[in-house]
């Protein structure tokens, strides 16, 4: 009897960047680790899923960082950073500090899959008010939206957390939120709903910019 060997499912993507854009190369990469007939999923938040031969797990994921791409772990984590396009240019948007932001919270374990998003200017083109945790790059400084939901019954945009912030109280402050959340959240308790448990101040008051 031959039995069916174990996969694991990644996510993965292609990194912060202009767009949402996959190279000839990468795509290649991928199909190297698929059968004919499987498929990619193609998630709402700028990541692929695909499952890997357990077998071959390490081996892909050294073939996906060769070749540009990042994988992230599926399931009860932080998604990777969902951004707009950066239409008005890498600096001005501040994608340095998403990429930054992006390697310090991806992958960390929560009670619930939490999704954070970025956009470099109001127009919000990368929909942070609808998500877990939102960023808006104004001029010079960040604004921190926590809390909005885009879908269901309890649909809601995110409450305004901070403003004003430096990358550097920016990346203090969504790592905290993420940290009080890891641990005070219950077992499939998605964000807003713990916001509404936990409140909204007294969340503040411990993160402390």
């Amino acid at each position: 009897m031959i039995t069916e060997e174990k996969t694991v499912k990644l996510a993965v993507n292609a990194g912060i960047g202009f767009g949402a854009k996959l190279t000839a190369r990468q795509l290649l990469t991928l199909a190297a680790y698929m059968e004919e007939d499987q498929e990619l999923e193609l998630t709402t938040f700028q990541q692929l899923y695909l499952d890997i031969p357990e077998s071959k797990l390490e081996e892909a994921k050294t073939a996906f960082q060769l070749c540009g791409l990042q994988w992230y772990p599926v399931g009860s984590f932080v998604k990777s950073l969902r951004t707009c396009n950066f239409c008005k240019g890498a600096e001005e948007e501040g994608m340095p500090t998403a990429i930054e932001l992006n390697e310090r919270i991806q992958g960390k374990p929560v009670p619930f899959p939490l999704k954070a998003a970025y956009t470099g200017c109001p127009n919000a083109c990368g929909e942070p008010l609808v998500n877990d945790i939102g960023v808006i790059k104004m001029k010079d400084s960040y604004d921190l939206y926590i809390g909005g939901r885009a879908k269901g019954m309890n649909a809601q945009t995110g409450t305004l957390l901070f403003e004003g912030l430096t990358p550097a109280q920016l990346y203090h402050a969504v790592e905290r939120v993420i940290n009080i959340y890891a641990a005070n959240g219950k077992k499939r308790e998605y964000f807003a709903k713990f916001l509404k448990r936990y409140g909204v101040e007294k969340l503040r008051g411990e993160v402390s910019v």
